[in-house]
């Protein structure tokens, strides 16, 4: 019997984003609830692995399951959390004068080839996520593509701009017109927030 427990990961509230433009409401709350499954499954999992240890199951099908599982679930709620937390109903656009901005304008050639790469990324056939991270060993800045969540990560790299291409994120306003959606991500990127993950990732 499985025995009760804290939950080891919380969900984060993100109603305040609530409002933002090119993001209807009834996209973003149906959004918030799809997340929340990614926490409750996080959770289970947890409690679940827990169990199958303890219970000295380590060498069955069922604990090998569970841990691949788990990295679906984790990754799918820390993905959406880093996405929800780099929107903004302020749409700043970025600040030409950090760090962030010149180097990106150092690894792409321009902070503008940069943005044409990134959009293209997203804008690919498929499901996944385009994410803009930093190489903690060499500080190299990359833009790649994540499919489904835990498929295409790059082994120490540190996530700075996520946007989330699963047609969740978009259906319910745009239709198929994902880049109408990619423009309006454009539109509502909170920079202070991507160049303090940089900032920090360089620690």
């Amino acid at each position: 019997m499985e025995t009760k427990v804290n939950n080891l990961w919380m969900q984060e509230s993100y109603e305040d984003l609530i409002g933002i433009s090119g993001f209807s409401e009834n996209l973003l709350k149906n959004h918030f609830k799809l997340y929340q499954g990614y926490v409750n499954n996080a959770n289970i999992l947890t409690r679940l692995l827990a169990l199958v240890v303890k219970g000295g199951k380590i060498d069955t099908p069922e604990f090998a399951e569970l841990k691949r599982r788990f990295g679906w679930e984790f990754n799918g709620m820390r993905l959406h959390e880093y996405y929800f937390e780099n929107l903004s109903k302020k749409g700043e656009s970025p600040n030409k004068n950090s760090e962030l901005f010149k180097k990106l304008s150092e690894d792409f050639e321009s902070y503008d080839v940069w943005e044409k790469e990134f959009k293209a990324i997203g804008a690919m056939r498929g499901i996944g996520w385009a994410i803009l991270c930093m190489d903690k060993k060499s500080g190299k800045l990359m833009s790649v593509w994540i499919s489904e969540h835990d498929t295409g990560h790059l082994c120490g790299a540190v996530p700075l701009l996520v946007m989330d291409v699963f047609e969740h994120a978009y259906m319910v306003d745009y239709g198929l017109k994902k880049a109408d959606y990619i423009e309006s991500f454009f539109k509502s990127i909170d920079w202070k927030r991507v160049e303090k993950r940089f900032m920090d990732g360089l620690r």
